[in-house]
């Protein structure tokens, strides 16, 4: 062993190999769900982006989801984008609606727009990851915080 040195490594604490690491917090609800956020960066061109923000793109499509329960506006919304992606639509307008008000006499817990929080969520995941870019609220023309853009990838 002449010339070669052994290194020796500290034991590590638990606390301390928790601090190192790169993982970001998950965002969670009130209702203690998930919560996956509405993308104001552009994953798309910028110029489309900023025109598609100030609601100069007119949508390609759009459905009403507002009213309807969620395992109706689920389906609705399932077959709404794949009818639209095997069309090379790009631009859909889904509208949710704001969500009622929350009372302040009420004394139940009741979530207030579950489709407000719930369509971006299903956008995030499969079947509709595969066909969705973006995600973002619509200008208020399209229906400002009630509604969002939906833009689409190419079909390859």
């Amino acid at each position: 062993m002449s010339g070669q040195m052994a290194t020796v490594r500290k034991p590590v604490s638990k606390e301390a190999s928790l601090k190192n690491t790169t993982a970001k917090p998950v965002p969670v609800t009130e209702n203690n769900s998930i919560s996956f956020p509405v993308q104001d960066t552009p994953k798309m061109d910028a110029k489309s982006f900023k025109r598609m923000k100030r609601g100069v793109i007119k949508p390609d499509a759009r459905i009403d989801l507002h009213g309807m329960t969620l395992a109706r506006a689920h389906g609705a919304l399932t077959s709404f984008v794949t009818t639209a992606f095997s069309q090379d639509k790009r631009l859909l307008l889904v509208i949710t609606g704001k969500g009622l008000s929350k009372d302040q006499d009420d004394f139940l817990a009741r979530p207030r727009g579950l489709l407000k929080q719930q369509v971006p969520q299903w956008l995030a995941l499969p079947p509709f990851s595969n066909m969705v870019l973006q995600v973002s609220e619509a200008h208020q023309r399209h229906g400002g915080s009630g509604a969002y853009y939906v833009y689409l990838k190419r079909r390859r």
